[in-house]
């Protein structure tokens, strides 16, 4: 089955984004996992499907690459904005985007006809242990230590953090310096912790100064990526939720590994998140049939 896609990403955030307004993907998250493969096939963070909407002007569905079906993505909204307004789907520079986790809206800068970054307004965080969710007595998840094992489940390691959902669940921790971290080895204990039922996105966070914080993420279902919209919006809310860094209606510079994003927690309580959407190429993929009729 041959597949025409775009690769694109925001702050290295990247998706396979294909144009399914006429006719949506057949097994998506099976093709997701393929071509997902970094050494064997086009390489991404997973798939994205631009769809029709009955209720906004266009549908987002996103994979990870493990084939799971995820809720939302913020720097995968700002690339399918870019997508719609690009190759003439809308003539719009204002959209409205159906996600799993409701309906964003997104502005677009346009430069010479065409959009070179874009801000999302994500919503509200949601704190509720039993919304975000977590098995927890807590009513939130504030400041409040996670209990790790090490490799062999003899000792136990406490990491505080902040529960919070963007859409999908996030853990945000504060340490000393996110790049000495082997993620590799953290990121699926976190990812699969028993008190997160349907696992979690778990945000390392380095404070730098007063308006700028560095982090690094594992997301569930991809590993580490090289930004996050969501987490970034999380990383945002707990920074001054908890006086680490930033104020209430002013941008946070948040650094992820493949770039920097202007996250700005609103007076009105919504998250702001603004940056880059960039296309990297484009081409035509030929999936198995065994893969897409899965």
């Amino acid at each position: 089955m041959k597949i025409e896609f775009v690769k694109m990403h925001g702050a290295g955030n990247d998706y396979v984004y294909v144009d399914c307004t006429k006719e949506e993907l057949p097994n998506p998250g099976a093709i997701s996992e393929y071509v997902s493969h970094r050494r064997f096939s086009i390489g991404s963070d997973g798939l994205i499907m631009i769809c029709k909407s009955d209720v906004a002007d266009f549908k987002m569905r996103m994979f990870n690459a493990d084939a799971s079906e995820g809720k939302m993505c913020g720097n995968g909204v700002r690339c399918v904005a870019k997508f719609v307004y690009d190759r003439g789907l809308t003539d719009k520079n204002s959209i409205t985007l159906e996600t799993l986790a409701g309906i964003k809206k997104i502005d677009m800068t346009v430069e010479e006809g065409k959009v070179m970054s874009a801000k999302v307004d994500m919503g509200k965080p949601i704190f509720k242990c039993t919304e975000i969710p977590m098995i927890s007595d807590h009513f939130m998840f504030v400041d409040q230590g996670l209990v790790l094992s090490d490799n062999y489940g003899e000792e136990k390691v406490v990491y505080n953090g902040t529960s919070i959902s963007m859409g999908n669940p996030h853990f945000v921790t504060f340490v000393d310096d996110v790049d000495a971290l082997n993620l590799e080895e953290l990121g699926p204990q976190f990812e699969h912790h028993q008190l997160f039922p349907e696992g979690v996105n778990t945000e390392f966070v380095q404070v730098i100064d007063e308006n700028t914080v560095k982090f690094r993420v594992w997301e569930r279902g991809s590993g580490e990526t090289w930004a996050c919209g969501t987490g970034a919006s999380a990383v945002c809310v707990a920074s001054i939720l908890l006086s680490r860094a930033g104020k209430k209606g002013e941008p946070l510079t948040v650094i992820a590994k493949g770039g920097t994003l202007k996250v700005t927690y609103g007076e009105d309580d919504h998250v702001y998140l603004e940056g880059p959407a960039v296309t990297s190429f484009e081409g035509v993929v030929d999936v198995p049939e065994e893969i897409a009729g899965k």
